[in-house]
Order: C-alpha cells, then sequence, then structure tokens
C-alpha cells in the first residue's frame, strides 16, 4: 500500500512539471518526446570521486526558429543569478571555495562540482564529483555555504517539482573530499516534514545565527512562488513564509548581513498577449530585520505577506506598464544599508536584434528615494555579470557587455566597468576577454571576495552544443582558466594573454 502511494505520488508530479514544460517548450509533438528532460523524475547519485578537469555544463532553454536558436543557451555551468552564492572566501584557511555545475564528456548529465582556490599558493586541486544529478537541467545547478564551524554545505536546487533536492554537508570543516546527504526537515502546521524540494536557492549564513535563505516553491499558489526560511543548523528548518505570489510568480535575488535581509524581484503577469515567465517585469524589493518575523519596504512601511497584488507598497519601478521586460542580475547594500539592484531592461525575451536596446541599469535607494541609472547596453537578456561595492566607494560591474564570437547569444567578451559617482557615470576600465572562441557568461561574485579571486563563470558556444570551460578573474580583470587536465594534484593558474 505504502509503494502504491509512493508512485502515485512520483506520477503526479511528474505530470504536473509536464504540464509546465510543455508551457516553456510547447506541445511536444512525438510521443517518444512526450516527457521532456528538464521534467524526468531522476534521482541524485552520491559519489565523492575526485576527477582531474574543470568541466561546465552546457545548456540550452526554449529551440527558436532562427539563426540564434535557443533563447538561452550556452556554458551554463555558473548559472542562474538567482542561485547564490556559489563562491566565499574564508579568511580562517586563506581559501575561496566554490562548485559549480559540470557534466561528463558527452555532457550527458549534470554533476555538482566542488573545488578552492588556495590564495597563498595560487593553487587550485583536482574537484570533488560530488553528486551525479541525473539531469542535464542547469537549473538544478547547486550552491554553497559555510557555517561557523567551517564545514561546507551544499544546496542543490531542482527545476520544478519532479525531481528531489538535496542539503549536502561536508564531513570535516574546511575539507571538499566526502559530503553526506542531510536529512532536511522543515516546520509544517506544527509538524516536522522532510524538506527535499525547492527551486532559485539563495543560502546567507549568519555568524552565530545560522541560515537566512531565500528560494522558490512551485506551484505554491503561484507557478513560482518566492519563499523565505531560517535554520540554526542546516538541518532543522522554519516554516516556509511565502513572500509574494503576484500573478504567476517572480524571479528574485536577494543579499543578507547581520542587521537585515533583503530581495529584488520582478513578477510574471498572466495577460492574454503578456503571459508567463517570458514577460518577467517590474521590480519590487522588501526586507526583514528580524529574520523574518516582519518585512517592510526600504523606506520603512510595513508589508502584510504574500503580496499578491501588482501596485503594492514594494514596487521599485513600474516596467509593466511600459511594456518592457526585467532580468535582474544582483543585489549588494552599501555602507548605509541601502540596497542596490543592478538588472538590465529589455523589448523582448527571443534573442536577436529586433529586441534592442537591452540596458544595463542600478536602482539604489538613496535614503528617500529609488535612483534609477543607467550603464551600458549589450546584446542578450542572459548577459549575466555582478555588482561589486568597494570599501573607498567605487562601483564596479564584471560582465560580458561587449560582443563575443555568437552575437545576440547568451554572454560575450567579459569586461570590467567602474563608476566613482553612485553609479551616474561609468567607464569601461578593461575588456578582460578578447577574440574568444565562445561567448562568456553568467560572471559571478564570491561572498567576501578576494582580491584574487573575485569572479568566476563559464563559456560556451551560443547556437550548439560545446565544450564549456571554468574561469576565475581577479580584481584588476586579469583572467585565468582552471585546467581543463590535470597530471597532478595541485596546479597553479597561469594568467590568460
Amino acid at each position: 500500500m505504502i509503494i502504491k502511494k509512493i508512485i502515485t505520488l512520483v506520477v503526479l508530479l511528474t505530470q504536473g512539471m509536464y504540464g509546465l514544460a510543455q508551457g516553456i517548450y510547447g506541445e511536444q509533438k512525438d510521443e517518444k518526446d512526450a516527457i521532456h528532460p528538464d521534467a524526468q523524475n531522476n534521482i541524485g547519485e552520491l559519489l565523492n570521486q575526485k576527477v582531474d578537469e574543470y568541466r561546465g555544463l552546457w545548456y540550452m532553454n526554449q529551440p527558436l526558429d532562427n539563426e540564434y536558436k535557443y533563447k538561452y543557451s550556452g556554458g551554463l555551468g555558473t548559472y542562474p543569478q538567482q542561485h547564490n552564492p556559489i563562491a566565499i572566501y574564508s579568511k580562517e584557511v586563506n581559501k575561496t571555495f566554490f562548485c559549480y555545475g559540470g557534466t561528463d564528456a558527452a555532457n550527458s548529465t549534470l554533476f555538482y562540482m566542488v573545488s578552492y582556490y588556495d590564495h597563498a599558493t595560487g593553487k587550485v586541486p583536482k574537484p570533488t564529483l560530488v553528486l551525479n544529478k541525473n539531469t542535464t537541467d542547469a537549473h538544478d545547478n547547486p550552491i554553497i555555504s559555510i557555517d561557523n564551524e567551517g564545514y561546507i554545505w551544499l544546496f542543490g536546487n531542482s527545476h520544478g517539482l519532479s525531481r528531489p533536492s538535496y542539503v549536502l554537508k561536508s564531513k570535516s570543516p574546511y575539507d571538499i573530499d566526502t559530503f553526506e546527504i542531510i536529512p532536511a526537515t522543515k516546520q509544517e502546521e506544527g509538524k516536522e516534514v522532510a524538506m527535499n524540494n525547492f527551486s532559485y536557492m539563495q543560502a546567507w549564513h549568519l555568524p552565530d545565527k545560522g541560515f537566512v535563505n531565500f528560494f522558490t516553491r512551485y506551484k505554491y499558489p503561484a507557478d513560482r512562488t518566492i519563499c523565505f526560511m531560517t535554520s540554526k543548523d542546516g538541518q532543522a528548518w522554519s516554516s516556509w513564509q511565502r513572500l509574494a505570489a503576484i500573478k504567476k510568480g517572480h524571479y528574485q535575488i536577494s543579499t543578507a548581513t547581520s542587521e537585515k535581509a533583503g530581495s529584488a524581484f520582478d513578477f510574471h503577469p498572466d495577460d492574454p498577449d503578456r503571459n508567463g515567465l517570458n514577460y518577467r517585469t517590474n521590480i519590487y524589493y522588501v526586507e526583514t530585520h528580524d529574520f523574518g518575523k516582519t518585512w517592510q519596504t526600504a523606506d520603512g512601511k510595513k508589508l502584510d505577506l504574500p503580496l499578491t497584488d501588482i501596485d503594492n507598497p514594494a514596487l521599485v519601478h513600474d516596467y509593466y506598464r511600459k511594456k518592457q521586460l526585467v532580468y535582474l542580475k544582483d543585489i549588494q547594500f552599501d555602507e548605509q544599508g541601502h540596497p542596490i539592484i543592478l538588472y538590465m531592461t529589455s523589448q523582448g525575451f527571443e534573442a536577436g536584434p529586433e529586441n534592442d536596446p537591452r540596458t544595463w541599469h542600478t536602482a539604489r535607494w538613496t535614503g528617500q528615494k529609488w535612483e534609477i541609472r543607467d550603464i551600458t547596453t549589450s546584446d542578450n537578456n542572459y548577459d549575466h555579470g555582478s555588482l561589486y561595492l568597494e570599501a573607498d566607494g567605487t562601483w564596479k560591474v564584471i560582465g560580458p557587455t561587449q560582443t563575443g564570437p555568437q552575437p545576440y547569444n547568451p554572454g560575450g567578451e567579459m569586461a570590467l566597468w567602474v563608476s566613482h559617482d553612485q553609479g551616474k557615470n561609468w567607464e569601461m576600465v578593461k575588456q578582460m576577454t578578447v577574440d574568444s572562441e565562445y561567448n562568456h557568461t553568467y560572471a559571478r561574485r564570491p561572498m567576501n571576495a578576494h582580491d584574487d579571486f573575485y569572479a568566476i563563470w563559464a563559456d560556451g558556444h551560443g547556437r550548439q552544443p560545446s565544450e564549456s570551460r571554468i574561469y576565475i578573474s581577479d580584481k584588476e580583470g586579469n583572467v585565468f582558466m582552471l585546467p581543463q587536465h590535470m597530471e597532478e594534484e595541485m596546479v597553479k593558474l597561469d594568467k590568460m594573454p
């Protein structure tokens, strides 16, 4: 009887995810294609094996009938921006620990890969293949966290409801060799239940307070409902708190300090002519100063959550009525604790010049109002980069703003942009990659970023499956490629020309 119930549940979940996949990809034409690979209900396999290469996952989403081939595609081992952080500097051991979505030589599955950069030697070890997720969906990529005792945590995401998610923890502090699956639980209607499915996790571990996590739950009730939870030990979690469920849902990005945590998010309309995630628009912002007990806007207005109306006090800027799309990139607090949001606006979801201009912006809360300023333009909605706020007041952006070898596909050539006046004026001070074979994209900022490991990203062909390499850069924009093959246990990275 129990087995029958389990089988029934799996079928129902798979059917639910199939419906989502049809919404994303369109009706399947052949019976053999009845369940898209993104919707298959596969169980992960814990491996804890060393491999002798750094190889990123190539992934595509939504084929298009034009020369650009896909809505987005390429080397997406550091995708998406809603998974955060994927790298953390630990001053205790002078290492930057990082994770990424890896794969095998055939790009036939997703591996959870973990490694570190040793700042004392400038070397990296052979990475650890922690878990085979048994999917090729980059939405399942992991994130990383480090607790007070130095244990390394991985949160393994799932695209929708069909596959299980995982919480993993290293067996020893500051050690990447062996991880174990943690039987995480959450509170639900006063009971402790298994926590085994979540999406777009953002895990912020605060010293002496524990985990503050933002995440998404599908069909809860919106297609993508954004949520919040906390945990002191990473295993027992609070009840899930819905932040917003406007129309068809949201994508969110977040950040946290010991004083507060904040989330910026869009919404997905349900209009007849603008329906779903491809029409993401608007920017909202909410924050909590008491571990999620109460929530407010940037100017202190108290909020009753979840937000369910398009027009509400958390609105930062109305792009919905301008019929512009919004692609959130990054968020940081400045030295006054005011949020600064990095994002792009676009005219449509399809790749190609007809949806130009695609403009990078910052939205900064001044203490009195939201100040929106332009940075530059680039040629794809998924040209993702990161925002850096330095101690002297300098703002920096690292992102693929320059045209790459596959124009109008995700990514391009990486560039370093600098502003000395809080985003009023920007200058590209360095093009970090030149004459590349593939597009570079999803430059990600490590938590507590060290000058020698300031960003991590991957490359890949924008219009067809290809190999994907992993890169890091330092604060000055010098680029280093992680080794594609290793004979020795530790290898020193050489700066690219």
